[in-house]
């Protein structure tokens, strides 16, 4: 198995279902409320973990309910949560969830918690990042944080992955570290800014300030990757019918970690990452819609979802 450190966010998502989004000053009725563990690093670490990964998660939780059951669930799936700190005082981060009838979400996150993962932390896990063969990382904790985890994993050999979510600043000193970028084109252009009018201005943009191979996630018409090298690779989507769309990019990434830490081809690692998220669009919620090994063999195998 291979071994995956994340390190990222763990939220309780407080999810609703509603025909539509509700427009600004105006009260709608949903029809479902579910309480569900998530945050961008959990996600991708169950990801990992249910498709064959050695996970170990680095990350902070409040010292409340959503907390326990947080660290519960993780440690449930198999994952290390040796490096997941209870922060004494504080609320654990949580997010607010609208999902309309397309599958379509609307997403408020309060990171409570999570906003304290300190460069202490990060060398307090020095034995989980070291002990990496692929390092997975978000923007829902301190980049600051994020910056030292990468820089820890790369000096051991470790292939960084960075997925930038949500869409905020990445300084040039992480950028350098990464390996794997991905975004979609929101965040892409987010982190190229005004000056880029397309995706090779943006691309080139982003290269320049040092980042290497970019996975740009296009939602139905698949993922395309922009090599170091220059050389572009395109692997198309999953065609599916979308019952939510949440953990989405958190299954591709998850996906796309296993395939790297195994020594897959990049078209593999992208073709895996597109079945997994397609499979986790046709189900609801964060973590339960999240595949494993099995069932994404089968999808790739069969060609259809597993039943």
């Amino acid at each position: 198995m291979p071994r995956i450190a994340v390190v990222g966010s763990l939220n309780m998502d407080l999810v609703v279902r509603a025909p539509r989004f509700a427009r600004p000053g105006e009260t709608i009725t949903g029809d479902l409320f579910l309480t569900i563990p998530g945050g961008k690093g959990a996600n991708q670490a169950v990801a990992a973990q249910r498709l064959g990964g050695q996970v170990a998660m680095i990350g902070c939780v409040g010292e409340d309910a959503f907390g326990a059951a947080l660290r519960q669930g993780l440690a449930e799936e198999g994952i290390d949560v040796t490096a997941v700190d209870v922060r004494g005082g504080l609320a654990s981060g949580v997010a607010l969830i609208t999902v309309d009838g397309s599958g379509e979400n609307s997403i408020v996150v309060v990171p409570g918690a999570n906003g304290t993962l300190a460069d202490a932390d990060i060398m307090l896990a020095a034995p989980q990042l070291t002990a990496a063969r692929v390092l997975l990382l978000q923007l829902e904790v301190p980049v600051t944080a994020v910056t030292l985890a990468a820089q820890v994993a790369s000096e051991s050999g470790a292939i960084v992955v960075l997925n930038a979510a949500p869409a905020s600043p990445v300084p040039d000193a992480l950028l350098a570290l990464v390996d794997y970028l991905v975004v979609n084109e929101t965040e892409l252009f987010s982190l190229a800014g005004p000056e880029a009018s397309d995706l090779a201005q943006a691309t080139a943009h982003l290269r320049q300030r040092g980042a290497r191979s970019i996975v740009v996630t296009l939602g139905a018409a698949g993922a395309r990757l922009l090599r170091a090298s220059g050389a572009e690779s395109m692997v198309r989507a999953y065609p599916v019918d979308v019952v939510d769309s949440t953990a989405a990019g958190d299954a591709f990434v998850g996906a796309l970690a296993v395939a790297l830490a195994e020594g897959a081809s990049d078209e593999v690692a992208l073709r895996r990452g597109n079945a997994a998220g397609a499979i986790a669009v046709t189900r609801s919620g964060a973590q339960p819609s999240l595949p494993t090994r099995g069932e994404l063999d089968a999808w790739l195998r069969e060609g259809a979802p597993p039943r």
